[in-house]
């Protein structure tokens, strides 16, 4: 028995990371979410960052400015922490057929692949991620929703390894930029 407890754990870990979420299963579903539709302009978000507990770590805000111009989507993404922390990520996203898409930016590690379907849009990718002093790569499995009234739903599974590290959790408004809001001191647990 204690043979087979190093390959019964390694099985119990795969299953518990699989999904049975697939893109296709919003085929059809509206509202229909084109990023490049859906990003150009200005854009607010709200997140959260968990560990793989459940417990609340980050809060942020992120400001995203939106370019198309026919062929690639350029996000400007400016990031504001709780902790005071401020953070730029720039996108580089070309659609490469019906609904698929690539993206590009400097802490991903080659290059971001997703799929839209419907209301939905998943990522993959491997991303670059700051820790304290450390920068460590990390998986991120993204899935976002858009909801009727211009406002969408992301959660991300943050990995490493393929065990789960984290959870993402943004909400998405369209010409949002002027709710603006302050995270009244509160810094975010360690």
């Amino acid at each position: 028995m204690i043979r087979r407890l190093p390959y019964i754990l390694v099985v119990l870990l795969t299953l518990g990371a699989c999904s049975n979420m697939q893109i296709e299963d919003f085929a059809g579903t509206g509202p229909e979410l084109k990023p490049e539709e859906y990003f150009a302009g200005q854009t607010k978000a709200w997140g959260i960052f968990e560990d793989r507990f459940g417990n609340l770590k980050r809060e942020f805000l992120v400001d995203i400015k939106g370019d198309w111009d026919g062929t690639t989507l350029t996000l400007t993404e400016d990031f504001n922490y709780s902790d005071g922390e401020k953070e730029q990520r720039i996108w580089h996203i070309m659609k490469s057929g019906d609904g698929l898409y690539e993206g590009r930016a400097d802490d991903v590690v080659g290059v971001a692949k997703g799929v839209a379907r419907g209301k939905a849009l998943n990522w993959s990718y491997d991303l670059m991620l700051k820790v304290g002093d450390n920068t460590i790569k990390v998986r991120f499995d993204d899935w976002m929703f858009l909801q009727p009234g211009g406002v969408m739903i992301n959660k991300a599974e943050v990995s490493k390894f393929g065990i789960t590290i984290g959870t993402v959790t943004l909400f998405f408004a369209k010409n949002a930029v002027n709710r603006t809001g302050s995270f009244g001191g509160r810094k975010s647990a360690a």
